[in-house]
């Protein structure tokens, strides 16, 4: 019996669950479980495959490179390997490999070799968690865990990062406000992305004008 969309959806969604037991705090399961709810919420108003939105939100971080020495082969390998496995056809697990090969940030000067619509939407539920108070919480408890400082005035945020350089910073945590969260408002693909990530962008902003107050012994 050929497996239906919802089962192979539902077998997906238990495999990254496992697979995603022990991962950093800001990747795991349940950044998986929110980016696959603003997916589907945004995918409700853009003309997409809603099948393929799911498999690629769900996989999106199934194997993240930056807790594989770098390496960005894995995830799309991992992905297809499993999704031939319960007998996805050819098209959807080629596309869904093609999402996560294309879909990380790999920092501001770096230009897609892709593009689909389901790549983004997911690139701006993707985008969307990484905003607003989620965001601060991931990108403090990744710091924590690449044992990070907090912010050191000395040390100013790189706007011009190569892609490499992107993915080997070792900067203080405060710094990738500015060169990644910052730049994630202007940079959403959907309408509705946009229009959510507003408020998301506007939290960052009242949390950094805090941040710099308390650091000064303003408040």
């Amino acid at each position: 019996m050929t497996p239906t969309q919802e089962n192979i959806i539902q077998k997906t969604a238990h495999f990254v669950e496992v697979t995603l037991e022990n991962a950093e705090g800001g990747h795991d399961w349940w950044h998986i479980q929110r980016v696959w709810n603003l997916a589907n919420r945004i995918a409700e108003k853009e003309d997409a495959d809603k099948f393929v939105v799911a498999l690629g939100a769900l996989l999106h971080d199934i194997a993240d490179a930056k807790f594989h020495n770098g390496d960005e082969t894995i995830g799309p390998k991992k992905a297809k390997e499993f999704l031939y496995s319960i007998e996805v056809d050819t098209s959807t697990v080629e596309h869904v490999a093609q999402i996560i090969e294309h879909i990380s940030f790999k920092g501001g000067n770096h230009a897609l070799s892709f593009f689909s619509k389901e790549l983004a939407i997911i690139q701006d539920a993707d985008r969307l968690d990484a905003l607003g108070a989620i965001g601060i919480a991931r990108t403090f408890n990744y710091g924590g865990y690449k044992n990070r400082i907090i912010y050191d005035p000395n040390i100013k945020p790189n706007l011009n990062m190569t892609k490499e350089e992107y993915k080997n910073s070792s900067a203080p945590t405060i710094n990738h406000f500015y060169e990644k969260l910052l730049l994630l408002k202007d940079r959403m693909n959907t309408p509705t992305g946009k229009v959510m990530a507003i408020h998301r962008h506007r939290f960052l902003e009242a949390f950094l004008e805090e941040f710099y107050n308390e650091w000064e012994g303003k408040l």
